[in-house]
């Protein structure tokens, strides 16, 4: 193995390489935790069960340019997690877009997990806990850069939400050539290298802003999610839930109804009170049982909420439906 280049440097390129080629065994799993933390962000990698019989394959190739690295990792059948422990102040900073060349890899990142395949880009935020997982060979190339480089062309606040990104789009698909130019260039003379190291960016600056959040969404995406709350009322709703089932990011979701003034929270409670009137209406179900069914911690919740949105609690609203009066 040879050693990494560490350190950002607008001046100077560098290139490395990590094999797990002629190590024993025994040493594989803890070298390859220690080449994956250095050349990604810290992580426990663990190997996975139910590979094949044979020595683990794992080679990264790591190029720098300037205060960019450009990560070429591929492995054998691992797991791996980066709990906030292992989160430190300058990791938060690191920003990474994943772009799958073989095989396939599950991302759990937050709340969201996402199954990227040959073709998928995915953006990662070193601020966010993570979980990935590889099952069969995979190969993957890994821009890394930081978030303060990326406020440089887009502004503070961008986002490009959870979901994969589509190789097709034209300026993935000119992210991933640019990438693959510089991956086989040779050694750049300094002159040459700030203005790789530019154009890199400014190449992600237009892929975040052709398919990130701030996309128009048009009024089809919130009639989709209206429609999607309605047909799982009577389960566990969360922003993220919505978010994943339409492949936007939370933050989406929650521009989506501020549009008209709501909040998730506000308008999935709405239509759960509305079920719930009618149950009432319609027959002899307990008030506990109802509150229950929609969702309501207890029957005083399920009072105080049912006498805010139509002015009577649910025990007087079914009394007054059966009143001869």
């Amino acid at each position: 193995m040879t050693a990494a280049c560490t350190g950002p440097d607008t001046r100077q390129s560098g290139t490395a390489e990590y094999s797990l080629a002629g190590v024993a065994e025994g040493d594989r799993q803890e070298l390859w935790e220690q080449v994956v933390s250095e050349s990604h962000a810290p992580m426990t990698v663990r190997f996975a069960g139910g590979r094949p019989p044979r020595p683990f394959h794992g080679v990264v190739r790591r190029r720098r340019i300037g205060d960019l690295e450009l990560v070429d990792c591929e492995s054998d059948p691992c797991d791996g997690v980066r709990p906030r422990s292992r989160i430190g102040s300058a990791d938060e900073d690191l920003v990474g877009v994943l772009v799958t060349r073989s095989g396939g890899e599950l991302v759990l990142q937050g709340e969201s997990a996402r199954r990227v395949r040959p073709g998928d880009l995915l953006v990662w935020e070193g601020r966010r806990p993570t979980r990935f997982s590889v099952r069969g060979r995979f190969a993957k190339r890994t821009l890394i850069t930081r978030r303060s480089a990326l406020d440089e062309v887009l502004g503070r606040g961008w986002s490009v939400g959870d979901r994969p990104l589509d190789g097709s789009d034209p300026a993935a698909r000119l992210l991933v050539a640019y990438l693959d130019l510089l991956a086989s260039a040779g050694e750049l003379p300094p002159s040459a290298v700030a203005g790789a190291r530019n154009a890199t960016l400014e190449l992600v600056a237009g892929l975040v802003r052709a398919t990130g959040e701030d996309a128009p969404q048009g009024p089809g995406l919130r009639a989709a999610m209206e429609s999607w709350i309605e047909r799982h009322l009577g389960e566990e709703i969360t922003p993220a839930a919505i978010a994943a089932a339409h492949g936007v990011s939370v933050r989406t979701v929650y521009r989506a109804f501020e549009t008209s003034g709501d909040t998730v929270g506000a308008y999935v409670r709405g239509r759960r009170l509305l079920r719930a009137r009618a149950e009432l209406a319609a027959g002899t179900v307990p008030v506990s049982v109802i509150a229950q069914n929609w969702g309501f911690s207890d029957s005083s919740h399920f009072s105080r909420a049912f006498r805010a949105r139509f002015g009577t609690s649910p025990r007087a609203y079914r009394a007054a439906l059966r009143s001869p009066r």
